[in-house]
């Protein structure tokens, strides 16, 4: 879609280019070139090893990539460029980029010593020492939005998989992301739950939240995706808005995995 005249469209808030990446003699990813804008949401669909988690990974730097760069927000993750050389960050300053990045995983990974609230403040407090007074009020804020304002004090053991899940969407965004990444966030729960994690998290989608999403959830990439992306093989196979991915796919592996998917 073009900007109307006299509009410019948004930066890219994430921007990769040529990206590989390889584990041993496994090419995982295979020079994928990919642009999200600020407060889209892109799906990430494909097959199992088809590079998904890889690629939501290399993002925030958990993965390293071995050619290519990765962007968010206009600034190189994990290296600075001196040049045409790069040259690698600091573990210290590239968990200061982390910070900005809010990451929701498949298996909640909550600290099971520490209260629902204690869980939502302390990433804030302590990576980017905020005053706890403001952050307190503000995760109370958040447990609001997600539905648990009343589980504050609880510890995560007492809590379903939904609600764990919940309070970890709860506490990405407790660090005041400019981008939130979700790797496949409903497929460790029991189907009675999956609802109301994908109820959040289209609520994030329609507040203008950026989001990348590693999911098998068709019905969430069709209402909340503005691009879907079908990889398979460590390639970008097919890319555009849900309309055209989901119900007139042109490549004929899109047509085979979603035939699998949909039935």
């Amino acid at each position: 879609m073009t900007a109307p005249v006299g509009v410019t469209a948004a930066p890219p808030m994430v921007d990769l280019r040529g990206v590989h990446k390889s584990f041993g003699a496994l090419e995982v990813l295979r020079g994928i070139d990919l642009t999200v804008r600020a407060g889209e949401v892109t799906v990430l669909l494909g097959p199992s090893g088809s590079g998904k988690s890889t690629l939501l990974r290399a993002i925030n730097h958990l993965e390293k990539v071995d050619r290519g760069f990765v962007q968010v927000d206009g600034e190189l993750m994990g290296y600075r460029r001196v040049g045409n050389r790069l040259h690698e960050l600091s573990e210290r300053h590239i968990l200061r980029q982390r910070t900005h990045i809010g990451f929701v995983f498949q298996s909640f990974n909550l600290f099971g010593h520490l209260t629902v609230l204690e869980n939502v403040v302390e990433a804030p407090i302590s990576a980017q020492g905020r005053p706890r007074a403001e952050v307190v009020a503000e995760a109370e804020e958040l447990l609001g939005r997600v539905g648990l304002r009343d589980k504050a004090g609880e510890y995560p053991r007492r809590l379903s998989g939904g609600q764990q899940q919940r309070v970890a969407i709860a506490r990405a965004l407790a660090l005041r992301p400019k981008l939130v990444l979700f790797d496949e966030p409903t497929s460790a729960l029991d189907p009675e739950l999956v609802g109301e994690v994908l109820d959040v998290m289209r609520d994030l989608a329609r507040s203008g939240t950026t989001m990348v999403v590693v999911t098998h959830e068709i019905g969430f990439a069709r209402e909340a995706a503005d691009t879907v992306v079908f990889l398979d093989g460590g390639r970008i196979v097919e890319q555009g808005p849900p309309s055209q991915v989901l119900d007139a796919p042109r490549e004929e592996r899109t047509r085979a995995f979603l035939s699998k998917v949909l039935h």
